[in-house]
């Protein structure tokens, strides 16, 4: 089989390459964005019409934590919108038989039912926040299912819940919640510093999920002969932002004080994934938010001393 990985050098896309590395059979196609801009129609349209791929996994895309989304929602939009057109029409026109978009939790309505099934796509407003990607990312899932309708293509997606893993971003305002705590506490106890200050009012509840299981739940996904259209990926658990930040101070040895900034926003009040639907079809995670956290941590420590780390 050849697989193409968009995105290969990112978090997930360094997952998935992970996980497919293992399987006998599989030739994996990969780009770097100097190779392959997938923002420029042309150039992915003989991308697909050259190399004529058996799969794709859609793992790009532009992200970030609520502060770059809020700040750039133009890029955000323009941009994933642009990767999920590009790769999917020019796959189709390709003959690509096979292709899997990777979305993301935030495409569900903010005051959603929890937790949250596929079924409530569209069904209320968008959180402001991110409703730039959101937009972008159920754009590209709507892409894949009327492709998949219309033309008889087995162009399906799934939506991963908050993830976390090696070759996170650790921007120091970009980054998603987990790795910015991580930086945070990380350097707070380096520096000796007696107290961290975190975001919002530690509240909300996230649902987090370590980025090589959802590398494997893709991999089972694609063995899947008739696949959903549309499947939540996550662990079907959550924790409040407050215990989040406990257990990252206590994976990075940071014995300091925590206190909290309500000034600043706290995004959706909660997103938890209903995984019954991936549950019944026979996957579920194994890794624990804990055990998650110690390895991403170590992760972290062995890119910062080797110059690889994102931050």
């Amino acid at each position: 089989m050849k697989l193409f990985v968009a995105g290969h050098q990112g978090m997930v896309g360094a997952a998935l390459v992970r996980r497919f590395q293992r399987d006998p059979g599989v030739n994996l196609l990969l780009r770097t964005r100097a190779e392959l801009d997938l923002s420029n129609q042309a150039a992915v349209a003989a991308f697909f019409a050259t190399e004529k791929p058996d799969v794709a996994i859609i793992a790009a895309a532009k992200v970030g934590g609520i502060h770059a989304n809020s700040t750039y929602p133009a890029e955000f939009l323009f941009e994933n919108l642009a990767i999920a057109a590009n790769t999917i029409h020019g796959a189709y026109r390709a003959g690509v038989p096979r292709l899997l978009f990777l979305g993301s939790s935030c495409i569900y309505p903010k005051l959603a039912a929890q937790p949250m099934a596929e079924t409530c796509l569209l069904t209320g407003a968008l959180e402001s926040t991110n409703e730039a990607y959101a937009i972008a990312k159920i754009a590209g899932l709507k892409l894949c299912e009327y492709y998949r309708k219309q033309y008889g293509v087995l162009y399906h997606a799934a939506m991963p819940t908050n993830l976390y893993g090696p070759g996170d971003n650790y921007h120091a305002q970009n980054s998603h919640v987990l790795p910015a705590l991580i930086r945070k506490f990380h350097e707070a106890k380096v520096a000796g510093r007696p107290e961290v200050v975190a975001w919002g009012t530690g509240k909300p509840q996230r649902e987090f999920l370590y980025v090589d299981e959802l590398a494997d739940a893709c991999a089972f996904l694609l063995k899947l002969a008739n696949p959903p259209d549309l499947i939540n990926v996550g662990t079907g658990s959550d924790v409040t932002i407050k215990e989040l930040t406990e257990l990252v101070a206590a994976a990075t040895g940071f014995a300091g004080k925590i206190t909290w900034d309500a000034t600043k926003p706290d995004g959706t009040p909660r997103k938890l994934m209903d995984v019954g639907r991936l549950t019944a079809l026979g996957w579920q995670a194994q890794i624990s938010l804990r055990e998650g956290i110690a390895k991403t941590y170590a992760s972290f420590l062995a890119e910062q001393a080797t110059g690889r780390w994102r931050g």
